[in-house]
């Protein structure tokens, strides 16, 4: 049962190996990114830009940040639904980014219970706007 594929973007990979972990077993294909520009590059490849069924993004990264990321998502992109996942979590910055189209924010460390539900929320409202 393949329920989709995710792009998990975050510069630490015991968090990527935990979010892969917790999603593989639900059907999920995860593709890794460690940094903006590494997720950006995977999206532009292959068909990604079309099958990836939602994007769960970090802020704090080298090289291109998470806002950077997003808002390089949201032009190019803007039908895959975005999850920004932070250990620093700011208010203003929270709302800034639901307002400019990302679908939650979640701090870190996300139980698995929480993060499976905003996942397959997200997923099957992407997967309702295709048809």
């Amino acid at each position: 049962m393949v329920t989709g594929k995710l792009m998990v973007v975050d510069d630490d990979k015991d968090i990527r190996d935990s979010l892969k972990m917790f999603l593989e077993p639900e059907g999920y294909h995860i593709l890794e990114a460690s940094n903006g520009q590494e997720a950006i590059d995977q999206l532009k490849s292959e068909d990604n830009m079309v099958n990836v069924g939602a994007i769960l993004c970090d802020i704090r990264m080298p090289r291109v940040n998470g806002l950077e990321c997003i808002s390089f998502f949201r032009r190019e992109a803007p039908g895959i639904p975005i999850i920004v996942i932070t250990g620093f979590p700011e208010t203003d910055m929270a709302v800034d980014l639901l307002k400019k189209g990302c679908k939650d924010y979640l701090t870190k460390p996300v139980e698995k219970s929480k993060l499976l539900s905003v996942v397959n929320k997200v997923v099957a409202q992407g997967k309702e706007l295709e048809f």
